[in-house]
């Protein structure tokens, strides 16, 4: 039997076993080079009919049915009591008799009633649990690309993750924990199939704090729910590591001296800080707590900075700022809610027929259209995920480029927007300000300052949080040279040895 890491990201999920001497990367997506690496969105989908609605409202559209025939009842016998030849009474007469049996063949009833709410019904209709429950699952680039494809054949949830400290309403904290046990259960069996060996136990890294507003009870919940998708996946021993912590174990195999050291772990969705007593004595340790100095996070990540660049770089293109008859700027609500992929009830809100009537009237007040006609089709056609990742990738681009050019003929042919690295240098700088002070509260909270530095995650490839978070605010600190993408579930597999 072997104990696994499990790196399960916003963006991002890995898999990784350590033997005590080396790391073993499992291979998630084979359609890319770099296959330890997936996606962590998920793309459930319906390859043909959508699923049989739910007795209750099989039965409600029944009712329904009963009481239109309940009126041409009624009709019917008005008709046969005017009517004055016998032969006409007679007609009425065997139409009232068909009508009773029509409405007693309760059989005949539901094959019709599923027929009328399968005919109307879409993907949108269904409520997250539902989807879970009856539709098929699509992981990595290949949910990506059905997608983008054929969006309105399922849904996309960019993040799961995101969701799991939230205030989720009934049925959705079930929908979560069948979701992730379907990843989580594809890890094991990727993991057992290239290992030729049963996998039993699993580190899952955690951040410090799970995207919510929830607090402590968010964080709470969102560990539940991990936990229990983990058993139904079928694992029978399963333990958490807050993610600084796993990287930090990862660059302790380098020191040979105890070192204190602070990590700075900027994910997709979270900012992570720890600082921790590193040893090389202490390798063989399984707890390690005492060592921990201070810690601190926040739901403060990388998709921040790309919703972010969208609103500032490219909204304007798509009528931002644009002032209706009254004066007033087009409702700025209209692009946060566009860029809302890690919120599913706000971007159910905007994929709604309602919220694409309100943004047409707004066109017909405006002088130039052409603008908010793009925001028109991306909240039509659904792009807002697509638009999300466009933007990560002119994020990307920019860390080796002063100006990119960002085609976005998805949305309208020829349509491209300049972006240069000023710009997302301002569109980064309230979130840049943010994740410093949650590096002076870890360093205030600290009873011993830090030796050293480590920035991982895959917003520590960034050259602007270099400069801002080495450079200019910690400038006298050695940096350690790391993996940024590799690092924590590096750190959670050699605590998976351990166990």
């Amino acid at each position: 039997m072997a104990a696994i890491g499990i790196d399960y990201g916003t963006s991002n999920s890995e898999v990784v076993f350590f033997d005590g001497s080396k790391h073993q990367y499992i291979k998630l997506d084979p359609t890319l080079d770099e296959s330890n690496k997936i996606r962590s969105s998920v793309f459930i989908y319906y390859k043909d009919e959508l699923p049989t609605p739910p007795a209750s409202v099989i039965e409600a559209k029944v009712k329904q049915i009963q009481r239109a025939i309940s009126d041409q009842i009624d009709k019917a016998k008005q008709q046969y009591y005017e009517a004055q030849d016998p032969r006409e009474q007679q007609v009425f007469s065997d139409k009232i008799s068909d009508l009773r049996s029509e409405f007693h063949n309760k059989p005949a009833l539901q094959r019709r009633a599923i027929q009328l709410l399968l005919k109307h019904m879409k993907v949108d209709d269904l409520t997250l649990l539902q989807l879970v429950e009856s539709g098929e699952f699509a992981f990595g680039e290949e949910g990506f690309r059905r997608y983008l494809k054929t969006p309105e054949k399922g849904r996309l949830i960019y993040s799961p993750k995101n969701f799991l400290g939230a205030n989720l309403v009934a049925g959705q904290k079930q929908a979560f924990v069948g979701m992730i046990a379907k990843q989580l259960a594809f890890f094991k069996q990727s993991a057992e199939s290239q290992m030729n060996t049963k996998v039993s136990t699993a580190v899952i890294g955690r951040p410090v704090r799970f995207h919510g507003t929830r607090g402590e009870d968010g964080n709470s919940q969102a560990i539940d729910i991990m936990r229990e998708a983990a058993i139904k996946a079928g694992f029978e021993k399963i333990d958490f590591l807050e993610e600084p912590i796993a990287a930090a174990y990862k660059i302790e195999r380098k020191l040979n001296k105890e070192t204190r050291v602070l990590v700075v772990d900027i994910g997709g969705g979270t900012t992570d800080i720890c600082c921790i007593k590193l040893s090389p004595e202490k390798l063989s340790n399984l707890q390690r707590q005492q060592d921990v100095l201070s810690v601190t996070g926040a739901r403060l990540g990388g998709m921040e900075c790309d919703k972010n660049l969208i609103i500032k770089a490219i909204a304007p293109s798509m009528g931002a700022g644009l002032k209706m008859q009254s004066g007033l700027p087009v409702p700025p609500t209209y692009f946060t809610d566009m860029c809302a992929v890690d919120d599913i009830p706000k971007l159910s809100r905007f994929f709604s027929d309602d919220y694409g009537l309100d943004i047409a009237q707004t066109m017909s007040i405006v002088k130039d259209k052409e603008p908010l006609s793009r925001l028109l089709t991306v909240q039509e056609e659904k792009l807002s995920a697509r638009l999300v990742n466009s933007s990560r990738l002119a994020k990307e681009m920019l860390s080796s480029k002063t100006e990119i050019t960002l085609p976005l003929g998805y949305i309208e042919p020829d349509y491209k927007v300049t972006i240069s690295i000023s710009e997302l240098e301002r569109s980064m700088k309230p979130w840049m300000d943010r994740v410093k002070r949650l590096v002076a509260e870890c360093l205030e909270n600290s009873a011993e300052p830090p030796e050293m530095l480590f920035i991982t995650g895959g917003m520590s490839l960034s050259p602007i949080v270099k400069k801002q978070l080495k450079d200019l605010m910690l400038p006298d600190l050695p940096l350690i040279e790391g993996d940024a993408f590799n690092s924590v579930c590096e750190g959670l597999a050699i605590q998976a040895s351990k166990l």
